[in-house]
């Protein structure tokens, strides 16, 4: 059975960033240039964050926005092809809740692969890696 990875008590963040860094560590580079998953100020620990991340969609507009289909649905999320990728950033602008990141230095895109690493980091219970039936 196919596994995703879900945001599921966005309450509990408190913005420590270890899911970011975690995600970075995936290239084997420290900081938070490469992650695929952003947590994000509404109004600090007065009013919370959002976590920002695929979402898996079944129809991702970042795949249909490819003009040199770089980025194609996979069993959960897509998949991008980075030496077909020309970074013209269009799938970036396709996303229509911003999970998809930008590598300035590579100038391509970094989307999240559903590997769960983030949600083993988090200590505070806001991420879970799920199986998800029919991928």
């Amino acid at each position: 059975m196919a596994r995703r990875l879900s945001v599921v008590d966005v309450e509990r963040c408190v913005d420590c960033l270890l899911c970011a860094f975690a995600c970075s560590r995936r290239f084997g580079e420290g900081g938070l240039a490469r992650s695929a998953i952003a947590v994000r100020s509404v109004g600090g620990m007065e009013r919370g964050f959002v976590v920002v991340v695929c979402r898996a969609c079944s129809d991702p507009s970042c795949a249909a926005a490819c003009p040199v289909g770089a980025i194609q649905k996979a069993e959960v999320g897509v998949r991008v092809d980075l030496e077909r990728c020309i970074g013209c950033g269009m799938c970036a602008r396709a996303c229509p809740i911003g999970a998809v990141f930008w590598d300035e230095e590579r100038q391509k895109p970094v989307i999240c692969v559903h590997c769960g690493l983030c949600a083993s980091f988090c200590p505070h219970g806001v991420l879970a890696f799920e199986e998800v039936a029919g991928g």
